[in-house]
């Protein structure tokens, strides 16, 4: 079941120089703790013809000892459930592993797999045995925990980029800065962005963002991967995680009242556009995520990372940061590059498509 507690108005609606591909880069991967269950408890939210998002003024008060414990006890229960951290010692298997290679600076631009692979062709030469053999997943099968959904989904729908979200409290003037991998832009005119909260209970992030309307979003770099994942930390809400992580916060925005992040290369002002809940499938009657989507309203950008035009960023320069399964995160190494394809010119339009499946038919076995 579907709810929705706000509905709003929709807004006016050189390949061959270049050397084969290489093996997967072991060394691109980074590890670090992190925490994604941990919120305090569910508010009702209302819609309001003059604003996108409010809050109620009936909400409880979050930062309550008693609210804070209930807190502590939910993340307590759902890492115990997930084994986010699979290393007894991560320590330890950090100091096994090699260090982290500053000298990887620049993206290394490779071929394609397969640079003369032909319409039709199929997967090139990468592609796994066929053998193999796909098994079907139930996510409500009985005895399933809700809690290994998110475990696969986080290590299959993988790399996700990061929202390094900066909010503040317009009740008692507290800020907040965390991060969040369920995250995308979805539009460009406006610039639109969703973002996700997991968990049957409101996340700080989340209660800012209903009651002012507003953030800022932080794409999160190499140079300060520590301190952003520092963040993430179980910490009752009020708490300042711009001290625990030692980032610098900025109070120059022109649309919002929250900082952006000094440290980051890029970021943008944002306006809550709508929000939407959902409710739990295994827990009928709880709010099990919550989905927002923000409007961004300008864009903040390193000059040493934007063109003249100001249309483009330089990947060497924003080295952004993506998530994985698990506490696993990576960095940029290789890309290559694939033209689109246009119908007339590449395929040879209509004939060239009938040439195509006639290929395809003589190509079946008899």
């Amino acid at each position: 079941m579907l709810r929705q507690s706000f509905r709003t108005t929709p807004l006016l609606l050189q390949r061959r120089s270049r050397p084969a591909i290489s093996p997967p880069l072991t060394n691109n991967i980074i590890t670090h703790q992190n925490k994604v269950y941990l919120s305090p408890p569910q508010r009702p939210l209302s819609s309001s013809p003059k604003t996108s998002c409010v809050a109620t003024s009936s909400s409880p008060k979050y930062n309550s000892p008693k609210m804070a414990g209930q807190q502590q006890a939910a993340t307590a229960a759902f890492e115990k459930e997930i084994k986010r951290n699979p290393h007894p010692d991560f320590k330890q298997v950090e100091a096994s592993r090699p260090a982290f290679d500053s000298s990887l600076s620049s993206l290394k631009y490779t071929q394609t797999a397969s640079p003369s692979w032909t319409f039709g062709s199929g997967a090139n030469s990468l592609s796994p045995s066929p053998s193999g053999q796909h098994i079907t997943i139930d996510p409500y099968a009985p005895g399933r925990p809700a809690g290994f959904n998110y475990k696969l989904l986080i290590s299959a729908i993988i790399p996700r980029p990061i929202a390094f979200l900066s909010t503040h409290s317009p009740s008692n003037g507290s800020t907040n800065l965390a991060p969040f991998s369920y995250f995308q832009m979805i539009g460009h005119d406006p610039p639109l962005f969703v973002i996700g909260f997991a968990g049957a209970t409101q996340k700080d992030s989340l209660r800012n963002l209903v009651e002012t309307n507003e953030c800022v979003i932080n794409v999160i770099s190499e140079h300060f991967v520590e301190a952003a994942n520092s963040t993430s930390i179980n910490a009752p809400y009020g708490t300042s995680e711009w001290d625990i992580s030692g980032l610098t916060p900025v109070y120059d925005c022109e649309t919002v009242k929250a900082a952006r992040v000094k440290e980051a290369v890029f970021s943008v002002e944002g306006k809550l556009e709508s929000v939407r809940e959902f409710e739990s499938r295994t827990n009928p009657g709880k709010v099990s995520s919550t989905m927002v989507v923000i409007e961004g309203k300008r864009f903040w950008v390193r000059e040493d990372a934007v063109n003249e035009e100001r249309n483009m960023l330089d990947p060497d320069v924003l080295r952004p940061i993506a998530r994985l399964g698990g506490i696993t995160y990576a960095r940029l190494g290789e890309a290559f590059e694939i033209p689109r394809p246009d119908f007339e010119k590449h395929l040879g339009g209509v004939e060239g498509m009938k040439k195509l499946k006639e290929k395809s038919k003589d190509s079946l076995p008899n």
